[in-house]
Parts: structure tokens; C-alpha cells; sequence
């Protein structure tokens, strides 16, 4: 084998290992070398190999019989050392704590990653009925008003290359075509906040402001409210927190 045979060779394998790690981080729990062969089509020889060796590491974690495979710890180390070193992160802990006591309902950060949006820090509202949030959790950008206020910073075209013509449907009240959507973010742009009303979770309504940090942005701040909660007064008052915060911001996100 020549040198650059074993170059490909070695940049195949490490396409491969991050596809899998992408597998089992979609996918929680613990899933057969069948089911994970069927889903991303490698040799069964390799995948075992490549499975035993990120078990070896603790990328993998493999249950009591030793035949089935899901996310190791560190993948969690490594995600935790992204949020550490995160300068945005740290420049919105105050904002989103004022954000939090101001409001009263569940506050997030979160970053436009391709076609969805991650969670980088979330607030917990002190309610009992309030929405489950974690951070790490990936939502489809079209459906949450986090993801509309940063699609909104895109130009028109550069959201029909980022988007599909027929988008995916989270509810019924999900909005499903990708030009309809662009004729929304025309609003969003114009008001400055972008609004959820149960389109990604049924009862649940979310208002969003993306940070200028950069242009398109990448970051945006939002709140979620039970619909059961969300009267006029209580709507105003949080998107009129959000265009302050992420006014408060601007200046910080922009130096980084």
C-alpha cells in the first residue's frame, strides 16, 4: 500500500469514527451492531473493529452482554469543554440570568448549527408547569423562534440553499413551506424578535432575538411560555426583555 493509499485510508476511518459518534449522539440508548450497521452501511468487520476501539477509549460504552453500543462519557467531556471555553456563553450569563428572574419562564442560548439550532445554556422557570429543556439539545431552526430569528439574518437566498423546499412538520401548526417561511422572516426582520406559537411543541410558545455578534449571526436568545400562561401583557413584557437583552449584548458579542 502506498502512502497515499494510507492516507485515504486513515482520513476514511476518521470520516467514519465521526459519523458514528454523530449516530449515537442523535440516538440515545444502547442499540445492536445490526441496527447501527443498517444505519450508517459499513462493512460489519470494520464497524466492530471501529466500535471496540472507541469502547477501548470510552468514546463508546457497551451494555452487561457486551452486544450493544451507545455514547460514551467523554463525549460529554468533550462537550462540556466547548461550553467552558465558549466566550459567548460567558458574556450572556448575567443577560440570561436577569432574563430569567425578569420573566419568570424558561430562558435559552443557543446557536444556529446547519439546518437546526443547539442548546448552549438554558434558565429553568421556577413554575411548576414549564417546559423540559437540557442543554445540548438540537431543534430544527424552521420551527423554533430561535432558529427563525437567525434564519432571519440570512438573506433569501441564503435561506433557500440552506433549507429544503418542503420542511419537516414538528406539530400541525408547524409551517411546512420553505417560502412561506422566507415571507415570515420578512416580519422578523422588520420587528427584531421572531415568534413560536406550538410549532415545534404543542402548548408551548417561544419568542426569539438573535445577537449581532457577526453577520449572519449565529447566536439567539429566547423564551418559552406554556400557551396556558402566555396572556397579552405577559407576551409584551417578554419580547420587550428579550430586545433589551439582546441590546445589552451587542456590544459584548460583537468583540469576540
Amino acid at each position: 500500500m502506498s502512502a497515499a493509499d494510507t492516507g485515504g485510508s486513515q482520513v476514511k476511518s476518521a470520516v467514519r469514527t465521526v459519523e458514528l459518534l454523530e449516530y449515537f449522539a442523535g440516538r440515545p440508548g444502547m442499540h445492536s451492531l445490526a441496527s447501527v450497521q443498517e444505519a450508517v452501511g459499513y462493512p460489519k468487520s470494520s464497524l466492530y473493529m471501529l466500535l471496540r476501539t472507541l469502547v477501548d477509549l470510552g468514546w463508546i460504552e457497551t451494555d452487561a452482554t457486551g452486544t450493544r453500543y451507545g455514547i460514551g462519557v467523554r463525549a460529554l467531556l468533550v462537550g462540556t469543554s466547548y461550553l467552558d471555553g465558549d466566550e459567548v456563553v460567558a458574556a450572556a450569563r448575567a443577560s440570561l440570568d436577569r432574563l430569567s428572574d425578569d420573566t419568570t419562564e424558561t430562558i435559552h442560548l443557543a446557536r444556529l448549527d446547519g439546518t437546526h439550532v443547539v442548546s448552549l445554556a438554558t434558565r429553568q422557570s421556577p413554575h411548576h408547569l414549564r417546559p423540559f429543556t437540557r442543554v445540548g439539545r438540537r431543534l430544527p431552526a424552521h420551527s423554533t423562534a430561535l432558529g427563525k430569528a437567525l434564519l432571519a439574518t440570512h438573506t433569501d437566498d441564503q435561506v433557500r440553499s440552506l433549507l429544503p423546499p418542503t420542511l419537516t412538520r414538528m406539530t400541525e401548526r408547524t409551517r411546512t413551506d420553505r417560502e412561506q417561511l422566507i415571507e415570515e422572516l420578512h416580519t422578523v426582520r422588520a420587528q427584531g424578535y421572531a415568534v413560536d406559537r406550538e410549532e415545534n411543541t404543542l402548548g408551548l410558545c417561544c419568542f426569539g432575538v438573535a445577537l449581532p455578534s457577526r453577520a449572519p449571526a449565529r447566536d439567539a436568545l429566547s423564551c418559552s411560555v406554556p400557551m396556558a400562561r402566555l396572556t397579552p401583557a405577559h407576551e409584551q413584557m417578554i419580547k420587550d426583555a428579550l430586545l433589551a437583552a439582546g441590546e445589552r449584548l451587542a456590544p459584548a458579542t460583537r468583540r469576540l
